[in-house]
């Protein structure tokens, strides 16, 4: 007969050894591809996803007119950087594609992203690049009907994708979710190799 202690520990051995930490938030690994992509960067030259390997990496898709949802959305992500410690901050880069390139050329995504830190990276590209990246994460974006004065409206995903260092999908969140998951998903993210 076996103790009666014997079963609790084993079971406790067994799930310790479960393997590593669940995303807290939406889970996308192995759902989802690499970071991929050939864009052209807030400086103007020609960059592609592995420009931006070796640090974890946050995917935002937006433009810069949009009067709501990217400017919340970057500010929340700002606001949750300042909450990770400085190595992690430092480290930690949002790549925010502009969907709107007629609007949004290189320095008018400078100006947008350096109002949020300078971890923001902002990138475009042609329709063609654009919608062979959306396409990649699923995400949709359509342009509005101009008005008289020539405006318009993009609808787009206000999804947040995060990669770790390689580039592989973890896990993906929104503006205005609550913080906590999302923060201890980034920590987590700072040690994903």
């Amino acid at each position: 007969m076996r103790p009666w202690w014997l079963l609790p520990v084993l079971t406790a051995l067994l799930l310790a050894g479960c393997g590593e930490q669940g995303w807290q938030t939406k889970d996308i690994t192995g759902s989802m591809p690499a970071l991929e992509f050939n864009l052209t960067d807030e400086n103007g030259r020609l960059v592609s996803a592995k420009d931006y390997l070796g640090k974890p990496t946050l995917l935002f898709f937006g433009f810069t007119h949009c009067p709501d949802v990217c400017p919340t959305t970057l500010a929340y992500l700002a606001t949750l950087s300042k909450q990770l410690d400085a190595e992690a901050r430092a480290d930690l880069q949002v790549l925010f594609v502009s969907v709107d390139p007629a609007r949004d050329d290189p320095q008018m995504l400078r100006r947008f992203t350096d109002a949020f830190g300078p971890q923001f990276i902002g990138l475009t590209g042609d329709k063609a690049a654009l919608d062979v990246l959306t396409h990649r994460y699923y995400s949709l974006y359509e342009y509005g009907a101009k008005d008289a004065a020539g405006n318009y409206d993009v609808m787009h995903s206000s999804a947040v994708y995060a990669f770790n260092r390689k580039g592989e999908a973890r896990f993906l969140f929104h503006g205005g979710d609550p913080t906590g998951p999302v923060i201890a998903d980034l920590r987590h993210l700072s040690k994903d190799n």
